[in-house]
């Protein structure tokens, strides 16, 4: 197979388990097959069945709709932490790119220092601070993730700084805000979005991870870091309530990878 083939099959896959795992978290927004947070007592731990195609966990809750609403949260969460550390680093790295000089010495400092802590440690810190619960690690997790779309951004901006067509567009009298944000930032939108798509799994997988450990999606509330942690009791005697939600993060993370990297998004 040739490597525009393997490309092109690396988007088809790609969508195709994005859209496995989307899907169903959309739906479950709107709708499910039962109550998520429904106990009933003569169903726990109960195995798969016409009723209940995943069967239900240890408080009788039925687990096919426990992982639609569960992807829905991480979805909306890792949603969530891009926009934030996109909008605010996009803001940060274009004016210090762009301008230079103390802007850039300025923020660029503090940015450095945040960046210096890895992401996840950084999200721990601030959710010590703020507490548990899906708005604080939403919060955190945006936060932490602010420093590397800086870097990014701020990078591309120094390179283009100084090319024709911005040299251009100052000289037809275009503002710097317009020139930043309407010449530049276009230019930069496929780089941009691998490093969104990245950014996506990243933090998927940090809600898993601090959910997991209990610091982060709290019950009832169910998220697929949450669940894992909830099935760790049962893992011998009930293997689908781990096996469940852990396979729908996987076929998540592989897919927006996948994605990231055919040549439509990479550009390679």
């Amino acid at each position: 197979m040739s490597k525009k083939k393997n490309r092109d099959f690396n988007l088809i896959l790609g969508s195709i388990l994005t859209a496995v795992t989307t899907i169903p978290a959309l739906i479950g927004l709107l709708w499910t097959p039962f109550d998520p947070h429904s106990m009933d007592n003569s169903l726990k731990l109960a195995h798969a069945s016409f009723m209940h195609p995943f069967g239900c966990d240890n408080f009788g809750r039925d687990l096919l709709s426990r992982v639609m609403v569960g992807s829905a949260t991480t979805l909306l969460i890792g949603l969530g932490t891009v926009m934030i550390g996109v909008i605010i680093g996009t803001f940060i790295g274009a004016l210090t790119g762009y301008y230079g000089g103390l802007v850039d010495d300025i923020f660029m400092r503090f940015n450095d220092v945040m960046f210096s802590f890895p992401s996840l440690l950084l999200a721990l810190v601030f959710v010590a601070i703020m507490g548990s619960g899906k708005m604080q690690l939403l919060f955190a997790l945006g936060v932490a993730f602010i420093p590397s779309y800086v870097r990014i951004v701020r990078a591309e901006y120094v390179r283009a700084r100084n090319m024709d067509y911005v040299k251009s567009a100052k000289l037809a009298g275009a503002s710097d805000m317009r020139i930043m944000f309407v010449h530049i930032l276009p230019n930069i939108f496929k780089i941009l979005l691998n490093s969104v798509l990245i950014g996506f799994n990243n933090a998927v997988l940090a809600e898993a991870g601090l959910s997991f450990l209990g610091i982060g999606v709290q019950p009832p509330d169910a998220s697929l870091g949450r669940m894992l942690s909830d099935a760790q009791t049962y893992l011998f005697n009930r293997p689908g309530l781990a096996v469940v939600p852990g396979v729908t993060l996987i076929t998540m993370v592989l897919g927006i990878s996948l994605i990231g990297k055919s040549k439509t998004v990479s550009g390679k």
